[in-house]
């Protein structure tokens, strides 16, 4: 997929951690991980990806499990913790001991376990349109569950999910899109579309985002809770991104929620639907930029 979407880069295959990853890296200069969220793969940034590689070296995997990125085992479960671990294990094999991070949905979940499990790792924190799995599940309320009903669909224990989803997988993928505010193929244009649709065909791929869900409910969720009690915090500054279209005036912004997990943070709000880096990709180089120049 490199020469598709990112024509000046070249392929990531490397085995760390458990897994072999794929994906891609490019660009010059302070290493930067991008981490995507469900259901996409490293695709989903392809439209950032030009800006930020002319200052940094940008190494971009599937997640464990989604794309191309293969565990070699899938059992004990692919927890956040554990997919924490593998990426550092990829990047100290890429010769990274310290680097910036943002991540999308999924992949901002992946970052900010892998930034309290390894302190002094991460220089910066970047986390596009969600905030922590423990706040995140402690405001659910009937309006969330409509809108994000694959969370409880797909973290049912058990074959049930992956029996539905293996009957209509396009089906599915597309109303997730809709969900997302994604159903424009100015977001999602049709080669992209595609690509979202062929990885989400397999089956492996499809039980690890079930894997993925599952823990989210259960381990994960339990290692937030630790923290919480223990008082950890993330040790580098967080850079908060939210589609201003999905504020809440009755509620916190995803800002003032990081707050509680982070000393120093900066918010900014953008147009676009919850795929910031597809829908509003200037708008997320910018803000990266902004903050990221000048890491070493």
């Amino acid at each position: 997929m490199a020469p598709a979407f990112f024509p000046d880069f070249r392929p990531l295959d490397f085995d760390a951690g458990g897994v072999r990853f794929a994906g891609v890296i490019g660009g010059a200069g302070p290493p930067l991980l991008l981490l995507h969220g469900f259901p996409q793969t490293h695709i989903a940034w392809r439209k950032v990806a030009p800006a930020l590689a002319r200052h940094h070296t940008l190494i971009i995997p599937d997640l464990p499990g989604y794309g191309a990125s293969r565990p070699h085992a899938t059992t004990p479960r692919w927890t956040k913790r554990r997919v924490g671990a593998a990426l550092v294990a990829l990047m100290h094999a890429l010769e990274h001991q310290r680097y910036a991070l943002a991540g999308h949905d999924r992949g901002a979940r992946a970052g900010y376990r892998l930034v309290l499990d390894h302190p002094g790792a991460v220089t910066r924190f970047a986390s596009l349109a969600v905030v922590p799995t423990l706040d995140a599940l402690g405001a659910v309320d009937h309006r969330f569950a409509e809108k994000n009903y694959h969370w409880f669909l797909l973290g049912q224990e058990g074959e049930l999910p992956e029996r539905m989803l293996a009957a209509a997988p396009d089906a599915f993928i597309d109303r997730v899109f809709i969900g997302m505010d994604a159903e424009s193929d100015r977001v999602i244009e049709p080669a992209a579309r595609d690509a979202y649709r062929t990885a989400f065909r397999d089956p492996a791929v499809r039980r690890a985002i079930c894997e993925d869900y599952r823990a989210a409910l259960s381990e994960d969720l339990a290692h937030d809770e630790e923290d919480r009690r223990a008082g950890r915090k993330l040790d580098c500054p967080v850079l908060v991104l939210w589609p201003r279209a999905q504020e809440k005036p009755d509620r916190r912004s995803p800002a003032e929620i990081w707050r509680l997990w982070a000393d120093d943070v900066t918010g900014v709000s953008t147009s676009g639907g919850h795929l910031l880096q597809e829908d509003c990709p200037d708008e997320v180089a910018a803000a990266l930029l902004t903050t990221w120049r000048d890491t070493a």
